[in-house]
């Protein structure tokens, strides 16, 4: 009998995205803040999703082709869009996401082109979804998330709350650096060949083998009640002892979850940003992992440059208001290389504007600063 036979249990299969490596050379901190953050979306943000329509979509998936989940459709036949019942469960996951208290939003729409995330429901494609800001690099004609079988049945809850566990930066569990799983490899690759996964190795390794980089993990110890994880039948998991029975996580968000969503993504503040006027540095004043925002109301219609100063990394996003909703506008991230976080834009007088700031790592003696000129 394949180990963890009879379990039947139908997995996310994470695309696998090129790796954006910190530049060569770079280690110690600023190599580890990197990696940490470059997933995170910025604080505030507000993140615009779509339930896609199969006819305009032509089987584009973002990076996710063939079958994944062996063609099980529990019955369901609601099409690339989803039924209500579909829809509503996902609508229910951002909002138990967001119930959290954390300073994310989520917005639904109806055009494509307005949406940072766009879901699918394809039963041949299985369950996945970009991690973070990820999604970014998927065009619009594609899926950035899709689900691949009910949403209404017993495990469907936790099918969700894992996919926007992704969206919002998490990555899976199992494969944290810290959990100390030594794996029976070939029972493993066996089990998930098999249906209903039906995957091939490599799929299995990007999803389940692979471990992690230290700093790429969802937190410092690793946490077996976490969405994130998988369910692992008897026979899979070699140590620690206490796993070889296998592992079942109750497919809600752990306390582990929450501290990590508000950990990147803490409440916004009663006050509004301040104002960064124009030829007039404002210091950071942050530390690695942390934000600053700033509010921008030009004087003046014409092109401007917003920049970063001093021995730093950073992400610059500049937002607009629309009908009193921040859209994003543009935005960059030094990544590591030798020059700072610079933007380049045409504003118009008297809109509002929200400049937002996330610093990877400082490392020189001086105050980094950001200016509007």
């Amino acid at each position: 009998m394949r180990a963890g036979a009879g379990e039947r249990v139908r997995h996310c299969s994470l695309p696998a995205y090129p790796a954006h490596a910190p530049p060569e050379g770079l280690h110690g901190r600023r190599r580890a803040a990197l990696l940490s953050g470059r997933r995170a979306w910025l604080n505030g943000t507000v993140l615009h999703y779509c339930f896609l329509d199969g006819g305009r979509d032509g089987g584009r998936d973002g990076g996710q082709g063939g079958r994944h989940d062996g063609g099980h459709s529990d019955g369901y036949s609601g099409g690339e869009r989803g039924d209500d019942g579909q829809r509503d469960a996902v609508r229910r996951g951002f909002q138990e996401w967001k119930d959290l208290g954390i300073g994310l939003e989520f917005a639904e729409v109806a055009d494509r082109s307005e949406a940072e995330l766009r879901i699918g429901f394809r039963w041949d494609a299985g369950s996945w979804s970009a991690v973070g800001r990820e999604a970014l690099r998927v065009g619009t004609a594609s899926r950035t998330t899709n689900f691949g079988w009910d949403l209404t049945g017993a495990s469907g809850r936790g099918t969700v709350l894992h996919q926007i566990g992704h969206v919002i930066g998490m990555v899976h569990e199992h494969q944290s650096p810290y959990s100390g799983i030594l794996w029976d490899e070939e029972a493993v690759y066996e089990d998930f060949a098999g249906p209903p996964n039906l995957w091939p190795r490599s799929r299995t390794f990007h999803n389940v083998i692979r471990r992690l980089d230290e700093s790429e993990a969802n937190g410092p110890v690793w946490d077996p009640l976490s969405v994130m994880g998988y369910r692992f039948g008897p026979g899979l998991i070699l140590e620690p002892p206490c796993y070889r029975a296998g592992v079942a996580p109750p497919g809600t968000v752990s306390a582990l979850d929450a501290a990590f969503a508000r950990r990147w993504y803490p409440p916004p503040g009663a006050e509004p940003p301040p104002e960064l006027p124009p030829f007039r540095s404002a210091p950071l004043g942050a530390g690695a992992g942390e934000q600053r925002d700033f509010t921008i109301i030009p004087r003046a219609t014409r092109d401007y440059a917003v920049g970063v100063f001093g021995e730093c990394d950073t992400v610059l996003v500049l937002f607009e208001e629309v009908g009193g909703d921040l859209r994003y506008l543009v935005g960059d991230d030094d990544g590591g290389r030798p020059r700072n976080a610079s933007l380049r834009v045409h504003l118009r007088r008297d809109r509002r504007y929200v400049l937002r700031v996330r610093v990877h790592s400082c490392w020189g003696p001086g105050q980094a600063a950001v200016m509007c000129w």
